[in-house]
Formats: C-alpha cells, sequence, structure tokens
C-alpha cells in the first residue's frame, strides 16, 4: 500500500524536521521514518474499518425502529442496507481483524462520528436510490460503498480533523490513503470470502529499502548535493532560496543519483509537484529549472550515468516510461 508517492512525501517532511531538531541523531530520524509509514498503513485499515463500523450502528438503528413497528403494528424497516454483502464480507476480513486487534484505535470510541456518517447516508441520494433499487447483487452492494466512500468519506471535513486530531501522523496521509481504501473496495471479491487479501503494507521489500536509502542519503550526502545546487545556481543567491526548495532538491538529487532505475524526468516531475505542495507558488517552476540543470551538470561531469531527454521530446518519452506509468497508475487506478 505504501507507494513511492507517499515514501517521498514522508521523506520530505522527516527530512525537513531533522534539520529543524537540535539533536540530530540519524538512528532515531530513520525510526520515525518508517514509524511514520506504519502509522499510513494503520490509517489505511483504520478507514476500512469504518465501514463495518457504520453497518453496525445501522443494524442497530434498523433492529429499534423494528420493534418500534411490532409494538406498532406498522410495517418493518427494511433491512437492505445492513444486509449489504461486501459490508458483510469486509466486516469478517480476517486480515483486517488481526490487525484491528493490537490496535488501541476502535470506532467505538467515537460512536458519535459514525452517527453522524449514518444521518449524511441515509439523507443521500446515493442511499435512496440503492434502497428503491430492486437489484440485489454483490455488485451492486461493493459499488454503493465504493460511491459513499468517494462522496461522504473522502471529502469529509469532520472526519479528517478527527483523524488528524488522532495521529499527527494522518495530517497530511488521508488524500493518498482514501486512494488505496477505494482500490481495496474494487478489488474485493465474493469468492474469497474472509480471505480476501488487503493491500500489503509494503509491495515489496525494495519500497522499504527505497525510503530508508532515499532518507540517508539526503542527509549523509547534504553537503555534496547542496554543493551541485550552488554550482549550477550562478545566476541565483543561492542563500535566499527557500529552505523547503533546497531540501526537495536535495532529496531529488539524492533519488538521481541512488536509483538508476528511475528515470530523470520522473524524479523531477515528482518532486516539482512536491514543491507545489509544500514550498512557494514560484517553487515549482524554479525546482524544475535547477534539477534539468543539475542532471546535466551531473551527466556531464560523469557524476550520473543516465539519458535526459530534450525540452521537446520529454513529454512524450515520459508518458511512455513503464516507471512513469506505474507512478501514475498508484494515483488513478481507482
Amino acid at each position: 500500500m505504501i507507494n513511492r508517492d507517499l515514501i517521498r512525501i514522508k521523506v520530505l517532511q522527516l527530512t525537513y524536521a531533522y534539520y529543524q531538531n537540535g539533536n540530530r541523531n540519524m538512528d532515531n530520524a530513520e525510526k520515525e521514518l518508517l514509524y511514520s509509514l506504519s502509522k499510513a498503513y494503520a490509517l489505511y485499515n483504520y478507514l476500512l474499518a469504518l465501514i463495518p463500523a457504520i453497518t453496525q450502528e445501522e443494524q442497530r438503528r434498523v433492529e429499534i425502529l423494528t420493534a418500534k413497528a411490532e409494538r406498532e403494528a406498522t410495517e418493518a424497516p427494511s433491512s437492505k442496507f445492513v444486509n449489504n454483502k461486501f459490508a458483510a464480507q469486509l466486516e469478517e476480513n480476517k486480515q483486517l481483524n488481526t490487525f484491528l486487534e493490537n490496535q488501541k484505535q476502535h470506532w467505538a470510541d467515537d460512536i458519535e462520528t459514525v452517527r453522524k456518517l449514518c444521518n449524511q447516508i441515509e439523507q443521500s441520494t446515493i442511499y435512496k436510490d440503492y434502497m428503491e433499487s430492486t437489484e440485489d447483487s454483490y455488485n451492486a452492494d461493493r459499488e454503493l460503498w465504493r460511491k459513499i466512500y468517494r462522496t461522504l468519506i473522502q471529502e469529509n471535513e469532520d472526519l479528517d480533523l478527527l483523524l488528524e486530531e488522532k495521529s499527527l501522523y494522518w495530517n497530511d496521509d488521508k488524500e493518498v490513503v482514501d486512494t488505496f481504501v477505494l482500490k481495496t473496495i474494487k478489488r474485493f471479491d465474493p469468492a474469497n470470502k474472509a480471505d480476501q487479501e488487503l493491500l500489503p503494507e509494503y509491495r515489496d521489500e525494495e519500497d522499504r529499502d527505497f525510503a530508508i536509502k532515499l532518507f540517508r542519503s539526503s542527509i549523509l550526502n547534504s553537503e555534496t548535493y547542496q554543493r551541485y545546487m550552488r554550482d549550477t545556481s550562478r545566476n541565483w543567491d543561492f542563500s535566499r532560496l527557500a529552505y523547503m526548495d533546497v531540501i526537495i532538491m536535495q532529496i531529488a538529487i539524492a533519488e538521481m543519483l541512488n536509483f538508476p532505475n528511475i528515470p530523470i524526468m520522473v524524479t523531477i516531475n515528482e518532486y516539482v509537484d512536491l514543491a507545489k505542495l509544500y514550498s512557494t507558488p514560484r517553487s515549482g517552476n524554479y525546482i524544475n529549472g535547477m534539477l534539468d540543470s543539475i542532471a546535466r551538470y551531473l551527466i556531464e561531469t560523469s557524476k550520473l550515468f543516465k539519458q535526459l531527454p530534450e525540452p521537446n521530446t520529454r513529454k512524450k518519452q515520459d508518458k511512455k516510461h513503464p516507471e512513469h506509468q506505474e507512478e501514475k497508475n498508484n494515483k488513478t487506478n481507482i
């Protein structure tokens, strides 16, 4: 689940924090990085667990209304929503339940948030259309939850605030983690029953190694990388650069030099995007030009053995490259 987009964000945040912290301990910083990534995976499981929590609250409401209907000899409420086949399968999921057993945070502790979400769901057109539909299939049940998540959970300010209060690490995680929750919903297959596989914490050991190596290289070689910046920014006053810009370029250079399978343009594009999110309004364009100049300098001085396409061919070649496509799929394959 933890992909390289999220790793780059965490490395940026922890590298910045490392320099802000007066007691610079590399081992502790590395442990903090891995812990921060593990918290993102905890959020993934926690958000999946929200679906059974909502279903359980709706079951409680149906039972209360059913008892009232029996007393008053009126029509009993529909149990279609609480009998949703996808939600039932997720509630029984072995992997999710095993993970949650070892966690301190549970939705039962925030039942008012769950109840508020139930109210929002019941008032939504998505819910009303589902309850009125005569279709009774697993696909329809799964699609209902995909729509609910995208519409009422993915963009929910109250929920975002609650999650931020629960963990400082979740402040910037939810947007990325939401995409993986949606991907998981889409992948569920009724044939797998309780054994349906969730996304692993890391796709493979290589991604975990990527995080550690990128972080350590960025910090341990900081003076060298900043010298490369100075050597290629003669028309700029290096001392006046935004501090975050320096950190972003430092990490980008570490990626260029230490990961031969990642094309230069993939690296530049990723860190330009980070600059737009975490630095000044002008940082994206500036970092794009600077990293291009630095890459050319490193190639010319035989420090970097990669190809850098000419400007008029970059866009086409970048889109065709498998790694760029993989990064793109991680963002859009929902």
